[in-house]
């Protein structure tokens, strides 16, 4: 038999984490269902337990440090992840299961934009970062993936024990799909119906800061994942550019003998400097990441062949 963990961090989510943990139970019966309480002050973990789920404490405060976590004590098959303020129904969790159970994705998604997010979401600027940090990854990683920061994901166990994560927050779904990107492991996405938290229950996403958050992710990852296109990139356009303001100067050297504008000649040399330094750079971060993706192919082939001879299980 496949095991199957629903992992569910909370936060404060008394009001709407019975009905999520029922609901789960109804979908998945064969689930293990773990709620991971994150420093709630109203009684989640008390009202998780006695709806049956196992509970668990993380202490280090944001969601990035729960996921963190649950990834690294969890043993299963296949991993379905959730939120815990009821904004969409456990029906997701079967279609996201048999993807990755049968190989077909590493990385299952359930997509809220393509359903009815943007008609049950009251907040504006919510809907706007979604699209914004859609459209950038997508044009960053040559992708096409709908729901960047949806909590409805599925996860088989290579992806899971071979993600590093670095995130503390609301980010880190942003990180789980660059990973997935960059490193080509499969992904699938099934849209989701999405319906907005019930009256009194509120959303622990700040909009401004945490949106910050995940830009600074986004361009941190894409600078560390593609160093030669980033760095590489920025380096060739200053050499360009440097070349555009000396052409006029060794012309007027040329025709006079002279070269009248001896400041914007050291600025010229400095970008060519910096430039060919940060051609450099790019040249050497992009040895060191392919270095990296063989590592991590060996990684998966090691878990491959421990899941295959049942080692994985004994460690």
């Amino acid at each position: 038999m496949k095991k199957t963990a629903v992992l569910i961090p909370c936060y404060n989510e008394a009001l709407t984490i019975e009905t999520v943990i029922k609901d789960f139970q109804k979908n998945m019966p064969e689930a293990d269902i773990y709620v991971y309480d994150n420093n709630s002050k109203d009684g989640t973990a008390e009202i998780a337990r006695k709806a049956g789920a196992i509970v668990r404490h993380e202490y280090r405060q944001g969601k990035g440090n729960v996921v963190r976590t649950m990834f690294r004590e969890i043993d299963a098959d296949c991993y379905i992840m959730a939120d815990g303020d009821d904004t969409y129904p456990a029906s997701f969790g079967p279609e996201l299961e048999k993807y990755v159970l049968e190989g077909k994705a590493d990385m299952a998604i359930g997509d809220r934009l393509s359903s009815s997010y943007f008609q049950e979401n009251k907040r504006p600027f919510h809907n706007f970062g979604n699209v914004l940090v859609r459209r950038m990854i997508n044009w960053l990683y040559r992708s096409d993936v709908n729901d960047i920061m949806t909590g409805a994901r599925a996860f088989s166990r290579d992806f899971v024990k071979s993600f590093p994560i670095m995130s503390r927050g609301f980010e880190i779904e942003t990180e789980m799909t660059i990973f997935a990107l960059d490193n080509n492991f499969k992904l699938v996405e099934v849209p989701v119906d999405y319906q907005d938290r019930p009256e009194g229950s509120e959303s622990k996403l700040n909009t401004f800061s945490d949106g910050f958050k995940v830009l600074s992710t986004i361009f941190t990852l894409f600078f560390n994942t593609k160093p030669m296109v980033s760095y590489g990139g920025i380096g060739l356009v200053l050499l360009l550019l440097g070349l555009g303001f000396f052409i006029p100067i060794i012309h007027t050297y040329q025709l006079t003998g002279l070269v009248p504008k001896l400041p914007t000649l050291v600025v010229v040399i400095c970008m060519w400097i910096i430039g060919i330094l940060l051609l450099l750079m790019g040249i050497i971060l992009s040895s060191l990441r392919k270095n990296e993706r063989r590592a991590l192919e060996r990684h998966l082939n090691i878990l491959q062949y421990m899941h295959i001879s049942g080692k994985y299980h004994e460690r």
